[in-house]
């Protein structure tokens, strides 16, 4: 409409005119190809979307119910009658005695507000397992008031949703899941939910980034949006303009408490894949492949012969786990998984997580420069506690060798396996000393630690290390690495100096 009425408005007596206005159109028709008509104007109110979908969102309220007895005070409160004098006259009970009922006992009560919707007619409700947590007592608030007990069907904490289900006599409004993977930062998104106990409150913004890792968990991969999200929205929907679920609100960032403008929420794609499996089973079964990984930093880009830094670096295969039955190394960078590119290491275990269990996948690797591909099948991932690094301070040993990139190196004896802890499985080079000026202490080697290999072959002794850095054609040579007492393995790449 714009460009028809330039036209008509053309003068061919006014050639300057003519050419300004011909450049205006040309420009014009250039920003219609950059920004194509689907991107569409704001809506001029949200008022339909918003009556289409407030029924499917739901208030929850869960309470956690606990009694005080004798066991839960402290060894210094028990048995003590003052104390028990003051429980009576400022609370008009006593905690209870074991074996005895003469006494009430004073339950601890502990409530929780947050949102959530429904995604089947027969009372599947969909939430954050923070917000329900341990609770023992959860009602589901529909929009008219309606109060509904529930029962939980099953939780992830990690990926932070829980769901309910509730009785009902009729069928309920429920809402569908739309294609997270289609939304573009700038994209329109409305967030419903009961803010400060506040229900059926809406919110409008527009999807800021996506993919953003908040340190929550291991699978952060959230929609980041200026939608307006505070105490209570928690676990409710994130619409996008077709009245499609595409986020769960989970988190907000805020130094005040309330809403600045960077609300999180889970995309679509992480959630019904944990949803549908949590209705199946009652608990997740992610895919497990097996393997320590790192990244890969720019340090290690040369030394592994990639082009860019990109992928995920296996540091340690579990030799019982699919990814070793398989044939994977360590050393291997993987940059694909099922048809995905694995950008980065923290795009794998999503990835893997996400995978059916049982699965054979392509897995392809980058080894020594070459791309290979391997077939693996997917085991179960069964959770554990992961130990943390603990190293031993070291000390200057008489007799070390000559310093290698500002590692001073020995064999493993008897005295520094026991010094540090080192398990007899382990063999290589130990680290006696680092260089506090040296590209070996910036990048957190330490006494203790052992070498296993230098530039991915092993090493057994100290002239191993040595021989293998002088024979290096690349600028930066690539240690596996053992680290300490926890055994924990990384690869590290160290620039080698002329």
């Amino acid at each position: 409409m714009v460009a028809a009425s330039l036209f008509e408005n053309f003068n061919p007596a006014r050639p300057v005119l003519k050419r300004c206005r011909l450049a205006l159109v040309a420009g014009m028709l250039a920003v219609a190809a950059i920004f194509p008509a689907q991107a569409g104007p704001a809506p001029e109110s949200f008022a339909d979307l918003t009556a289409n979908v407030m029924d499917a969102v739901v208030n929850i309220s869960a309470t956690t119910k606990e009694d005080v007895t004798q066991r839960n005070l402290r060894p210094e409160m028990q048995d003590n009658q003052d104390m028990e004098e003051f429980f009576r006259r400022f609370f008009g009970d006593v905690p209870q005695r074991p074996g005895d009922r003469s006494r009430p006992v004073r339950p601890r009560r502990s409530s929780s507000l947050g949102s959530g919707f429904i995604i089947d007619a027969s009372g599947v409700v969909v939430t954050n397992n923070h917000v329900v947590g341990e609770a023992n007592d959860i009602t589901v608030i529909l929009q008219d008031g309606t109060e509904l007990k529930a029962d939980i069907v099953g939780k992830d904490p990690k990926v932070d949703i829980a769901v309910l289900k509730v009785k009902t006599d009729k069928p309920l409004k429920a809402v569908s899941f739309g294609d997270s993977e289609k939304l573009r930062p700038g994209d329109w998104v409305l967030a419903i939910g009961n803010p400060f106990g506040l229900g059926g409150t809406v919110t409008s913004g527009i999807v800021s980034a996506r993919g953003r890792n908040i340190q929550s968990g291991p699978y952060d991969n959230y929609i980041q949006t200026d939608a307006a999200i505070n105490k209570g929205n928690s676990g409710g929907p994130l619409f996008n303009m077709a009245g499609e679920v595409v986020g769960i609100n989970t988190a907000i960032y805020s130094p005040t408490g309330g809403s600045i403008g960077i609300g999180f929420a889970v995309p679509a794609s992480s959630a019904v894949p944990v949803i549908k499996q949590l209705r199946e089973f009652g608990e997740i079964r992610r895919g497990w492949l097996g393997v320590a990984i790192q990244n890969v930093d720019e340090d290690s880009v040369e030394a592994l012969g990639l082009g860019e830094a990109h992928g995920a670096l296996v540091a340690k295969v579990d030799a019982d786990g699919p990814a070793a039955k398989a044939g994977l190394e360590t050393g291997d960078v993987i940059v694909r998984f099922d048809g995905k590119d694995v950008k980065s290491s923290r795009d794998l275990p999503r990835i893997v997580a996400e995978t059916a269990v049982g699965k054979t996948v392509d897995v392809v690797v980058i080894r020594k420069g070459k791309e290979q591909t391997f077939p693996v099948t997917l085991g179960l991932l069964k959770d554990d506690d992961s130990k943390g690094s603990i190293v031993a301070p070291g000390a200057p040993l008489p007799g070390r060798v000559e310093p290698v990139l500002g590692l001073s190196l020995s064999d493993i004896t008897d005295e520094l396996r026991q010094r540090y802890r080192i398990d007899e499985s382990i063999k290589g080079v130990i680290v006696t000393r680092v260089d506090p000026q040296s590209v070996a202490a910036d990048k957190h080697i330490e006494p203790g630690d052992v070498i296993l290999e230098v530039g991915q072959e092993k090493v057994a002794s100290p002239a191993d290390v040595a021989e293998a850095v002088k024979k290096s054609t690349r600028k930066s040579v690539l240690f596996l690495i053992s680290s300490g007492r926890s055994g924990d393995t990384r690869f590290v790449a160290l620039p080698i100096k002329d």
